[in-house]
C-alpha cells in the first residue's frame, strides 16, 4: 500500500465530513491535525472539535470512522478527538472562512 495515495484518498473522504453546525467540512475548518497509517492498513484520524463538549462529538467521530472505512487498503479506524492545540478560526482554509463570512485584517 502507497501511504502517501492513501492518506490523500482519506482526506478526500473526511471532507465528505461536514460540521453540523457549520455546515462546512472538518479538513477545511481546520479540524483534522493528522493521519498517520500503518503497514497493516490501521488509520488513527487526530482531530479536534470547535468546541469542547460539543453535542454532537460521538455522530462526527462515526462520520470519519465511516468515511475512512471507505478507502480501499484500510483495515481499521481509530479517531482521537484532542483539545490541545485548541482549535481556532486561523486553521481554517481560505474557502471556510469566505464561506462563513470570516474575513482575515
Amino acid at each position: 500500500m502507497d501511504k502517501e495515495k492513501c492518506k490523500e484518498r482519506i482526506m478526500e473522504q473526511l471532507e465528505e465530513v461536514n460540521d453540523p453546525e457549520l455546515n462546512i467540512d472538518i479538513v477545511n475548518l481546520g479540524l483534522v491535525y493528522g493521519v498517520d497509517i500503518d503497514d497493516d492498513g490501521r488509520v488513527q484520524v487526530t482531530m479536534t472539535l470547535t468546541a469542547m463538549g460539543c453535542p454532537l462529538a460521538g455522530t462526527i467521530e462515526q462520520q470519519v470512522r465511516d468515511a475512512v472505512q471507505k478507502v480501499d487498503g484500510v483495515t481499521d479506524v481509530q479517531v482521537d478527538i484532542v483539545w490541545n492545540p485548541p482549535w481556532d478560526k486561523s486553521r481554517m482554509s481560505r474557502l471556510a472562512k469566505i464561506a462563513l463570512g470570516i474575513h482575515d485584517g
